[in-house]
């Protein structure tokens, strides 16, 4: 095991890296308009300066992982680092959109290669008693990360245009490149020697890129003629998977692994119920509350700062109760503020609002560390780059699917129009029905949560 200087880098190296990563697509939501005005580009176009990035993080997570394994977590973990933060600097000094969005592509595979390898090395060089407290200090700086970055980049945006975003990451990222370099000891590499399967990698992100895309263009007709092959190749990947000697993602941690299964199936829930609940409640304050963004926003902030106080504590109790206990309490918290808010209308009062946004922060903030404990405690440490891999793109497709509900019942219940008084009534009815499909889901998350089984 390894000395306590390479653990405490290992864990601030994670820490500055799982900050920077989803602050960096978070953000930039925020500056599309700007981006817009620099470079005038139609709304489909305009939208890939986001979905590119998402695209390919997610494509890369489970080769990376595999990757990983083989040839070192730090290694590939470094050639991620030097990628993302190349582009960063490359996309600020973008001259056109086009030229932008294939930055993307190329900062988004850094950042797939990013979170595929850091919360392999934490779980590589902390004993397993200590893992549900650097989880949970790891999953805190996600939740930075994610509820920072609109703020922050609002902020960036305003004063410094858009390109401040991409300035502003690069300090941190030559820190986490300078403490990996000088001070992060070890590559860990469990399955060293063992061939990489290219051709299932390449089956793999087809069938992620149609299925991710075709999400993202829900209800449009287009979508389905996505996802429907992107199904089909993602069944013939399977398949392929079951037959080759030295697979890319081994099936068998889906098919004999029960623990895994359903805490990825858990995982993926998780974020379909609960990622576009600040999207939904965003334009519910501005619009139906006439509040400005900044007042939005401090509203808003009561649920990620629940989750930031809350991930460390779940974490460390993973350690000594059984995770499932945790992040079923963490899910079914965050099932009643989903119930609750079907309730919302107009008149309803922001103290009401804020308590039920403390009680959501607190279920995410309970569900995430200790799941991410119960995945990385039930595979081998060779197995440790998939399994990380695995959970990215669980916490993206979530994330596509999530945004994707919302925008079906916006197109149902108000039609591709642009947010109006007129409006209201339709958006506030719209909000309830997919607040309460979010709910199902939660409570089918619930079951996925504790029936996987048990860790120790």
């Amino acid at each position: 095991m390894e000395d306590g200087k390479t653990r405490k880098s290992a864990l601030a190296i994670a820490m500055v890296t799982s900050f920077v990563t989803p602050f960096m697509g978070a953000s930039v939501n925020i500056a599309l308009p700007s981006i817009e005005r620099d470079f005038p580009m139609n709304a489909v176009l305009l939208s890939w300066v986001a979905t590119a990035y998402l695209l390919a993080a997610a494509v890369a997570l489970v080769p990376a992982g595999r990757l990983a394994d083989i040839h070192g977590r730090k290694r590939i973990f470094t050639v991620g680092m030097i990628t993302f933060t190349v582009f960063s600097l490359l996309i600020a000094l973008s001259t056109s959109g086009p030229m932008l969005i294939a930055f993307r592509v190329f900062q988004g595979f850094g950042s797939g290669m990013i979170f595929a390898t850091g919360t392999a090395i934490l779980m590589s060089v902390f004993p397993k008693e200590q893992r549900g407290k650097v989880l949970g200090i790891n999953v805190a700086a996600v939740y930075v990360g994610l509820s920072m970055g609109p703020f922050l980049g609002g902020i960036l945006t305003q004063y410094l245009s858009w390109r401040g975003i991409f300035v502003f990451i690069l300090p941190l990222c030559l820190l986490s490149l300078g403490l990996t370099f000088t001070r992060l000891k070890g590559d860990w590499a469990e399955a060293r020697g063992e061939a990489f399967d290219l051709p299932g990698a390449l089956i793999y992100a087809l069938a992620l890129i149609c299925i991710m895309w075709g999400v993202s263009l829900l209800p449009g007709v287009f979508s389905l003629a996505l996802i429907v092959p992107g199904i089909v190749c993602m069944a013939a990947f399977v398949v392929w998977e079951m037959r080759v000697d030295n697979p890319v993602l081994r099936m068998s941690l889906f098919f004999e692994n029960r623990v895994f299964a359903l805490s990825s199936l858990a995982a993926m829930l998780n974020y379909s119920a609960t990622f576009a609940v600040a999207f939904l409640l965003s334009l519910y304050l501005q619009h139906l509350k006439g509040m400005s963004p900044q007042a939005a926003g401090l509203v808003l902030v009561a649920q990620p700062v629940m989750m930031a106080i809350v991930s460390p504590l779940a974490g460390r109790l993973s350690d000594r109760i059984e995770p499932r206990i945790i992040s079923s309490l963490g899910m079914a918290c965050s099932t009643t503020a989903l119930i609750a808010l079907i309730f919302l209308n107009g008149d309803t009062p922001l103290s009401f609002l804020m308590v039920v946004l403390a009680v959501f922060g607190t279920g995410l903030g309970l569900f995430t560390s200790p799941n991410t404990n119960a995945i990385m405690s039930s595979v081998d440490r060779r197995f440790y780059g998939i399994a990380t891999g695995i959970m990215g793109t669980m916490r993206l497709l979530g994330q596509m699917v999530s945004m994707g509900i919302a925008t079906l019942i916006f197109a149902v219940f108000m039609g591709r129009v642009r947010i109006a008084p007129e409006h209201y009534p339709a958006l506030m009815q719209g909000m309830k029905v997919a607040f309460a499909i979010f709910a199902t889901l939660c409570i089918l998350g619930i079951f996925a949560s504790l029936t996987r089984g048990r860790v120790r």
